[in-house]
């Protein structure tokens, strides 16, 4: 029966209100309260029923006279347009357009509600937030948060209307320009220490939306002011803090920063990679796996340079990120090893020290082989392979065979992609000239690896560097006597002799050294 009353009660509300002329407000206020109530009550089909009433151009026309009643009305707006099947409406009805001017209020209620209003109505709409930005929207919500930073509701109401509109890429250094990242700092800053649920959501939504605005390239570049932007250093500041959702978006942040080499080298310069490791391993017990992974993007794209490279290796990065071996999840095994081999480049004693660690290598063999990520399978023997090619000792290659990584190379030789391929042969070539056991020997037979180079020599598709490569690891085991034998087996002579009309020289000369080497001199 109560069910029935209320909703004749709306029914002549709805009715009061289309057939209202004058727009007299003592008469309107109680049936926009009856509205409200249906609407707060979140019952079913209300925001509907309202939209389609014919009583929505009566509420832009109350708005649009700027009576008394519009901080009610736009709240009954901003109510019903949680409902997207009423946003289309609202839009017909011209209410977007006459709530905009009320961002300019001094009402921090209406504020609030015209806010609301306009973000939900045109969400995810983007010919309407077009529209928004043509009417200066932006500036306007800029201007509130600057002028209501206390007003924790009000500033987030305005942080999602910017989240929304800097999904398009066009306006990202307008918001910068604006100063809008700035703005989000200062917000943080305030909300850092607080653990509410309500706290943690805000601090969560601005730093994401710092964190898309980095996405632009002329936009990143202003945030990070070389080194000495305000966004930048709060970025660092954030990887310090005790809140997982800003040592989040402080990663995806500094892996931002990190997409040219000039501002990796000075990132490196003024320290941000001992923030970064000591942030991790708070995490590398809890397992937050989002956090580890952006973390390990980061440095893996501040060790693109090599003058980075050193410097990184000096600040405990390979040290400090062996404990990561002990994760069980495939995306930080990942992005751990592509960052170990990215900061391996080039650098010897680091390579020797990796590269001889029983610990590090056990782990990296046994995901040479794991089943269920081939990803995580490509990256260690990549490493592997790397450990060797930037080694080049015999402890190394002593150490990779006795973890059994010799197989797992000879294994990746017959990769079907062509970098794996020549990374492998290139470490082969190296292992087999510094040290060929007996051993390894019979791993070569076993997989037939002699029919693979023969192969590879022969293909008119193949590549010249892999070419090269294979040559080059031929040539190391023409030095063994033990191969001489088993080169002969295969005819590799024949293959050889073939490539001395090769059209490259460089090619054509190898191919005569190495038949030298195996007595054919003809």
């Amino acid at each position: 029966m109560e069910d029935t009353t209320e909703t004749d009660s709306l029914t002549d509300a709805l009715q009061a209100i289309s057939v209202s002329t004058d727009l007299i407000e003592e008469e309107l206020k109680p049936h926009l309260d009856t509205l409200l109530d249906a609407l707060l009550e979140k019952k079913k089909d209300v925001a509907v029923e309202i939209s389609k009433s014919g009583i929505l151009p009566i509420l832009a026309q109350v708005l649009k006279n700027k009576s008394s009643l519009s901080c009610q009305v736009a709240l009954v707006v901003a109510e019903m347009a949680r409902e997207a099947a009423v946003r289309s409406l609202c839009i017909e009805a011209g209410l977007v357009k006459v709530l905009v001017p009320y961002l300019d209020s001094g009402d921090q209620e209406m504020l609030l509600n015209a806010g609301r209003a306009i973000g939900r109505i045109c969400f995810d709409n983007t010919h309407q937030q077009d529209q928004l930005v043509d009417a200066g929207v932006i500036p306007r919500l800029v201007s509130i948060m600057k002028k209501y930073p206390e007003n924790d509701p009000l500033v987030n109401v305005c942080v999602l209307a910017l989240c929304n509109l800097a999904d398009m890429d066009v306006l990202k250094l307008q918001f910068v320009e604006c100063g809008i990242p700035e703005v989000l700092s200062e917000m943080i800053r305030g909300l850092q220490g607080g653990s509410d649920p309500h706290t943690l959501c805000s601090i969560k939504v601005a730093s994401n939306l710092t964190v898309s605005l980095l996405l632009g390239d002329e936009s990143m570049q202003k945030c990070f002011g070389e080194g000495s932007g305000i966004v930048y250093q709060d970025v660092v500041s954030w990887l310090q803090s005790s809140n997982t959702q800003l040592h989040l978006s402080g990663a995806l942040a500094i892996a931002n920063f990190a997409r040219n080499d000039s501002n990796c080298v000075k990132m490196v310069e003024l320290g941000v990679v001992p923030h970064i490791l000591t942030m991790l391993e708070q995490h590398i017990h809890e397992g937050d796996v989002s956090v580890l992974h952006a973390g390990l993007s980061a440095l893996r794209n501040l060790a693109i340079p090599a003058t980075n490279k050193a410097r990184m290796l000096d600040d405990g990065v390979a040290e400090r990120m062996k404990a990561l071996l002990q994760s069980d999840m495939a995306p930080v095994q990942f992005k751990l090893l592509g960052m170990l081999r990215m900061v391996l480049d080039g650098q010897e004693e680091a390579a020797k020290v990796l590269g001889t660690d029983a610990t590090v290598l056990s782990r990296v063999t046994e995901w040479c082989s794991v089943k269920d990520h081939v990803g995580v399978r490509g990256e260690a023997n990549r490493l592997l392979a790397a450990l060797i090619r930037y080694g080049r000792s015999p402890e190394v290659v002593q150490a990779v065979a006795q973890a059994d990584g010799m197989r797992h190379l000879i294994s990746m030789s017959k990769s079907e992609h062509v970098i794996m391929q020549n990374e492998a042969l290139v470490a082969l070539a190296i292992a087999s000239e510094i040290d060929f056991a007996e051993s390894m020997k019979n791993m070569v037979m076993e997989a037939d690896l002699l029919t693979v180079l023969k192969r590879i020599l022969e293909d008119p598709t193949g590549t010249m560097e892999v070419k090269l490569s294979a040559l080059s690891l031929i040539g190391s085991l023409a030095t063994s006597s033990v191969m001489k034998k088993e080169l002969e087996d295969v005819n590799m002579k024949g293959s050889l002799v073939d490539l001395m009309d090769h059209s490259s020289s460089k090619l054509a000369l190898q191919a005569g050294a190495i038949l030298s080497l195996l007595g054919d001199t003809s």
